[in-house]
């Protein structure tokens, strides 16, 4: 009998450009609605992708607390996730919402 391995999905292995990470994030925001977990997980997707050790020294915070606050079960500060889109090269622009 064949045995099948399974292991849990992680969009981090995914992201290998930034222009993935870009269009993820995009995609992250369009479906997070009101959650801001959605949107600090997405964001800690894009870390892991890039390496949190060099996001920790470009953002001058400690790895494992970006870790925590970029993890969906963190409340991260907006000036945290200013910092992170800054050091990711991730710029946020504003849109109305019906989109013109």
């Amino acid at each position: 009998m064949n045995t099948l391995n399974l292991r849990k999905w992680d969009s981090a292995e995914h992201l290998k450009t930034e222009e993935d990470m870009a269009q993820y994030l995009e995609a992250c925001l369009q479906e997070a609605g009101d959650d801001a977990a959605f949107i600090a997980k997405a964001l800690g997707n894009i870390a892991r992708a890039k390496g949190m050790s060099q996001l920790a020294r470009d953002t001058g915070l400690g790895r494992e607390s970006l870790y925590k606050a970029l993890s969906g079960e963190g409340n991260p500060s907006f000036s945290t996730i200013l910092k992170v889109t800054a050091a990711l090269g991730i710029h946020l622009h504003a849109q109305t919402a019906s989109g013109s």
